[in-house]
C-alpha cells in the first residue's frame, strides 16, 4: 500500500475530523486528502488567528480552504493574555498549543465531529516539538505522521493535487523569532512581521527577522545570501525604518529553530 492510500485508510477509521488548518504546506494537503476521503461534510478546517499569525498568511488559507471547498471556522486565540506563553520559556509552544487544542476539542464536540487532526508529519521528527506534548494530552490524532508521509512526500502529492501550497515556504509562528526568556510583545510581534513583508517584497521567500534587542538578525537560505549582500543597502535602510538600530544577515543561513542552538535540545515529538 503506498503512503497516500495508507492515509486515507487512517482518515476513514476517524470518520468525522476537525483539521487544525493554518494554511500552509502540511495542513492544506492533510485538509484536501481529508474532503476527498470523508467528504466536506464531515470535514471542518479550524483557523486560529492571533497577533502571532500574520495577516497574509490567514488571508491566503481562508482563499485556499473557500477554494478547496471546505467548512471552515475561524476562531481568536489569545496566546499574550497566558503568562506562561508571553514569558516565552523554552517549551513555550506547549502552552499556546495546548490552548488551541482545548479550544477544538470543545468545537469538536459542539459540531458532532469525532477526531482532531493536525498536519505533523514524518520530518517533524527531527525538530524539538514542545507543542506534541500538548497534543497527546488533548487527544490529537497525526495522520500524516501515523502514515509515515514526509515533507518531500507532501510536496510532490500537493503538487498532483494541484494545491498552490505544493512549494510554499515553511512557516512558523512570529512568536518563534524571539530570544527564549525575552517577553513576546505586541509591538515585537508587529515590528517582525513588517520586517519579513519588507523582505518578501525584496524577493525573499523564505525568511525569518530574528529579534535581538535593537538588533535585527536575518535568516535567509544559504543561496540567497549573495542575493542579500547585494541588497544589503536597501535592507539596512527598510529596516532601520522599522526601528531596528543594527541590521545583520546570519551567515549561517536559514535553519528551522535556530533559536534554541542558545539553549540546547529539548523533548521530541
Amino acid at each position: 500500500m503506498n503512503r497516500l492510500a495508507g492515509l486515507k485508510e487512517i482518515l476513514k477509521r476517524l470518520g468525522r475530523v476537525v483539521v487544525a488548518y493554518s494554511g500552509g504546506l502540511d495542513s492544506a494537503f492533510l485538509l484536501k486528502v481529508a474532503i476527498d476521503t470523508l467528504g466536506k461534510d464531515n470535514v471542518l478546517a479550524v483557523t486560529a488567528r492571533s497577533e502571532t499569525y500574520p495577516l497574509f498568511e490567514y488571508k491566503e488559507a481562508l482563499a485556499l480552504a473557500k477554494k478547496i471547498g471546505a467548512k471552515h471556522l475561524t476562531i481568536n486565540t489569545r496566546e499574550l493574555e497566558i503568562e506562561s506563553f508571553r514569558s516565552n520559556p523554552v517549551n513555550r509552544c506547549y502552552y499556546c498549543k495546548k490552548e488551541l487544542f482545548k479550544r477544538l476539542n470543545a468545537i469538536k464536540e459542539r459540531y458532532g465531529m469525532e477526531y482532531i487532526v493536525d498536519g505533523t508529519n514524518l520530518d517533524d521528527l527531527k525538530d524539538i516539538r514542545y507543542g506534541s506534548k500538548a497534543a497527546k494530552e488533548e487527544g490529537v490524532r497525526r495522520p500524516l505522521l501515523e502514515a509515515k508521509i514526509t515533507k518531500d512526500d507532501i510536496r510532490g502529492l500537493s503538487k498532483k493535487l494541484r494545491l498552490p501550497t505544493w512549494n510554499k515556504p515553511s512557516f512558523a509562528c512570529l512568536a518563534s523569532r524571539f530570544p527564549f526568556n525575552e517577553r513576546i510583545t505586541i509591538d515585537g510581534l508587529k515590528k517582525i512581521e513588517e520586517a519579513e513583508g519588507r523582505m518578501h517584497r525584496m524577493g525573499f521567500r523564505q525568511v525569518r527577522v530574528r529579534l535581538h534587542g535593537k538588533t535585527a538578525r536575518i535568516e535567509v537560505p544559504k543561496s540567497f545570501l549573495s542575493f542579500g549582500l547585494k541588497l544589503k543597502d536597501r535592507i539596512v535602510r527598510e529596516l532601520k525604518d522599522l526601528g531596528f538600530v543594527y541590521v545583520t544577515l546570519d551567515l549561517e543561513g536559514y535553519r528551522t529553530g535556530s533559536m534554541h542552538e542558545e539553549v540546547g535540545s529539548g523533548d521530541r515529538i
